[in-house]
This record gives C-alpha cells, structure tokens and sequence, in this order.
C-alpha cells in the first residue's frame, strides 16, 4: 500500500521525527514504551513549557512525564512548539501552538487509528493541551502545573474525559492558589495532587512526579489488544 501521507509512519524504534505542521515543519521524538513493560494501544503526546522562557521537549518535567507514561506502556510523542528547536515558525501565544497539537495529534490518529489518545502538558503546554482537549477529545488528560492566572483560563472548556492535575506547593512561578481555585471555583472534575515542598520545576522531586503521574492514570490504561 502506498502511503498518501506527506508525513512519515510512526517508526517501530525510538527516535527522531519531521512531520508538516500548520507553520511549517515540525520537530518530534518519538518513545517506545520500556523493553520491560507490555506494550499499550496507548499514545501519550506532551507538551512543553514556554519557548520564550526556554522551554523545549527536552524539558526534564517534560521528560519525566512522557518516561512515567512509557514505564506503564504508553509509546510518547514529545515536539516543539512551532519556533522552538527545529520547528518551523514563530511563536503564537498559545493561538498557534493549538493549531501545532492538532497536527501532532492528527498524525498519530492516523497512524495508530485504533489506540487511545492521552494529552499531557507542563505549564505553558498545559494551557495548550486544555485549549486544545475540546476538540481533541482525548480519552484521558494530564495538566503540570497549569499557569492559572498567567495564561485566560476563563475561555477553557472543561475537560470530561479522566483528567489529573499536579501541582508544586511551593511553586514561584504559577500561583499555586490561582489553580486551586480555578478549579474549585469552575467546578472542575479533576483529581488533584498537591505536591508539598516543590518548585515550578520539581526540582528534586521529578521521581515523585513520576509516582504521581502513574498512579494518578493507572486505573485508565486501556486493555492489551488481545
């Protein structure tokens, strides 16, 4: 069968990948799931934080998130933002970056059709994912650290689908509070872990992330295709 697609397949080993995106090329890694672990018909895409602050897909808070998601056998997709590494384009404010989530996730749809779609972001690539889970509708959602407050949340359309939300206590970047009540407040059916004594950027702490994010989505990974 010939492939139509101007976009590559989803490789059978980890690594490197250049897809068309809605400013121009954009640049992804993709992960297998551990040697270890039963392989998933599960695809985990996460976002990174804010390109004009640094943030890239090599972000560790990203990293570790999408290693949580392959130790439970989840094959990840990590890419930059369009202006960011080897992405094509320039940075949007968060409009654009929408548009960049789509095409990524577009192209996993297509290429593995019939495994769930689960959405992860860290900070500004958690208001992207959010902006973007209404008409994504992924079947599960993980928001790091969501910049309430920085970023208008008043516009999101709640998530319905699973959806868990860690947060640093001690984060000096986004308000802590700002996302408690942006939750109490909209009436959100999130599940919430508090991390104590943790910084914007978890540091020292991304083991206990890693904890927090697997036990916070175990109980929905999907069934092995028998």
């Amino acid at each position: 069968m010939v492939n139509s697609s101007p976009n590559p397949p989803l490789p059978d080993t980890s690594g490197p990948v250049t897809i068309a995106g809605p400013a121009g090329t954009l640049e992804l890694h993709v992960d297998l799931p551990d040697d270890d672990v039963t392989p998933l018909p599960l695809v985990g895409i996460v976002c990174h934080p804010l390109p004009t602050e640094g943030g890239t897909m090599h972000n560790k808070v990203v990293t570790m998130a999408a290693r949580a998601l392959r130790e439970l056998g989840a094959t990840t997709v990590r890419f930059n933002f369009r202006g960011t590494g080897e992405s094509e384009g320039t940075f949007d404010e968060g409009r654009g970056e929408v548009d960049d989530l789509h095409a990524v996730a577009a192209w996993v749809r297509e290429q593995r059709p019939g495994d769930a779609l689960w959405l992860a972001g860290f900070s500004f690539g958690a208001y992207v994912s959010l902006r973007a889970t209404a008409s994504l509708k992924p079947d599960l959602l993980v928001s790091i650290a969501p910049p309430a407050g920085r970023w208008d949340f008043d516009s999101i359309e709640l998530p319905t689908m699973p959806w868990l939300v860690v947060q640093g206590e001690n984060d000096e970047i986004v308000d802590p509070q700002a996302v408690y009540d942006w939750l109490e407040q909209s009436k959100a059916q999130a599940e919430l872990v508090r991390m104590p004594d943790t910084t914007h950027f978890f540091h020292r702490k991304l083991i206990d992330l890693r904890g927090a994010i697997k036990n916070g989505v175990k109980a929905y990974l999907p069934a092995v295709h028998g």
